[in-house]
């Protein structure tokens, strides 16, 4: 099929989707939108009322400023995949300084590249990254590419064709034309994945893609453009880099990614060598995976760290259409007096997110959950900081589709030290965002009401 006819197909389904009134056929939990926001809606209270459980059958700690100890005991209470001791994490806020320490990583490598990116542009950025790829494959270094079909759309299919020439492998997840397929077809399932691993050494995940958007840094106070224009506004995100033993759970993360799409064979390379200790930070690489019965790894770990929070809740969130339970857990939090503040997008690449997350908003501020919109950059970043102690930085937004349909990769770091670094950030964002005040937001026009209204209705469609 050619590439612009499988284009107007995937505009054809999502029109279809967004326009359809009535239920949808039954089909996989997996890729049915319907289906899958029942069974995340379900699902939230489920593991509402669970970590409820299992936080009082913790009970509180025996000193009130152990927040750190509490926090371990509740992530190893709800979580499948294991907690790993002695990294080094570091936190990078923008683009130009983690596209620095990724092209660092990878010209440093001697034996293997592998990644994945929802995102891989055929900009400055995108060639800059391919041609050191190809460098690297050159001179013998075993590289493989993953791209997200959907993601790179209408990226011209040259950018990758000249990766293979140069003898890289390259697969694109879960393609738009059935046909082309590797594994288990299905138009809404996505990888959202941003991850790099060089030389089982060093790892990378966030939400920064490959692309020119993220190649200006947001300075606090600007103004998107003096006409309002916000198309070349700069876009704030956040990545890490992890280096230690949790490196193996991101490449396990990635090669299994990479078998579900049937990818070629990457060679007799050990991709998983063991890895000293190389920090103080304990770190945890949650996952998720669409009808999997872990699929809500992420969110099950989130809302726990949020019920079992005491002291502060702080959530920046590019796209935040949360389910009843979780509107209810944060709204809980604050009316026993805890610090719950939310830090979210005043525009969007997608607004449609954007007037659905503010159809939330009078019940939070009732509840005394503050919530502040940054106005002067796009807000792209997933991260959220609980007691100073419980991090996460990762590709899950807050929504059902994250929760439900996408591909996803978190790390959650506990420890005060990069809860420290956190909560600067979330600070710095926090001075350059304004606050919604409850009074005034009572009073917004009708006509904002009904957008609200109709893309919370739409969003769980699209």
């Amino acid at each position: 099929m050619p590439r612009c006819l499988s284009v107007l197909l995937y505009a054809a389904c999502v029109a279809l989707l967004a326009a359809c009134a009535h239920p949808l056929p039954e089909v996989q939990a997996g890729s049915e939108p319907r289906q899958a926001v029942r069974i995340s809606t379900a699902s939230g209270w489920l593991t509402y009322r669970d970590s409820q459980r299992i936080i009082r059958k913790l009970g509180g700690p025996g000193d009130a400023g152990d927040f750190l100890a509490h926090h371990l005991q509740v992530e190893e209470a709800v979580a499948g995949t294991p907690l790993v001791a002695g990294n080094q994490v570091q936190l990078f806020s923008d683009g130009p300084s983690t596209y620095r320490a990724m092209e660092q990583a990878i010209a440093a490598a001697r034996r293997f590249i592998h990644l994945e990116s929802y995102i891989f542009e055929d900009d400055d950025v995108g060639n800059r990254m391919a041609e050191l790829l190809m460098a690297r494959r050159a001179a013998g270094v075993a590289v493989a590419v993953m791209v997200d079909d959907v993601g790179t759309i209408a990226v011209p299919r040259e950018l990758f064709d000249r990766m293979r020439g140069a003898g890289i492998e390259v697969v694109a997840f879960n393609p738009v034309n059935p046909l082309a397929g590797r594994g288990t077809w299905s138009l809404n399932e996505r990888s959202h994945r941003k991850i790099l691993v060089v030389d089982g050494a060093v790892a990378f995940v966030g939400g920064i893609n490959v692309s020119d958007v993220y190649s200006s840094r947001p300075v606090s106070g600007s103004s998107p453009g003096a006409s309002g224009d916000r198309s070349n506004a700069p876009w704030r995100d956040t990545h890490i880099s992890i280096r230690g033993p949790a490196v193996q759970a991101v490449e396990r993360v990635f090669l299994e990614g990479w078998r579900s799409q049937n990818g070629p064979e990457l060679g007799d390379i050990d991709f998983l060598p063991p890895q000293p200790r190389a920090g103080p930070h304990v770190v945890r690489i949650l996952v998720n995976k669409p009808g999997a019965g872990d699929n809500h790894a992420i969110y099950l770990t989130l809302l726990s760290a949020i019920n079992s929070a005491q002291r502060s809740i702080h959530i920046t969130m590019a796209y935040f259409v949360p389910d009843p339970a979780f509107i209810e857990a944060l709204c809980e939090a604050a009316r026993r007096g805890v610090d719950v503040v939310l830090l979210l997008p005043g525009f969007s690449d997608f607004s449609m997110v954007v007037y659905a997350g503010r159809s939330h908003y009078e019940e939070l501020l009732a509840a005394g959950v503050k919530i502040y919109e940054r106005k002067d950059a796009l807000l792209h970043a997933k991260t959220a900081v609980v007691d100073g102690v419980w991090s996460t930085a990762g590709s899950s937004n807050l929504d059902w589709r994250s929760f439900t349909l996408n591909h996803e990769i978190n790390a959650v770091i506990l420890g005060p030290g990069f809860g420290a670094q956190m909560e600067a950030l979330f600070e710095s964002d926090r001075r350059a965002s304004v606050q919604v005040d409850y009074e005034r937001w009572k009073r917004r026009p009708v006509s904002r009401r009904f957008k609200e209204f109709v893309s919370r209705l739409l969003e769980r469609w699209m």
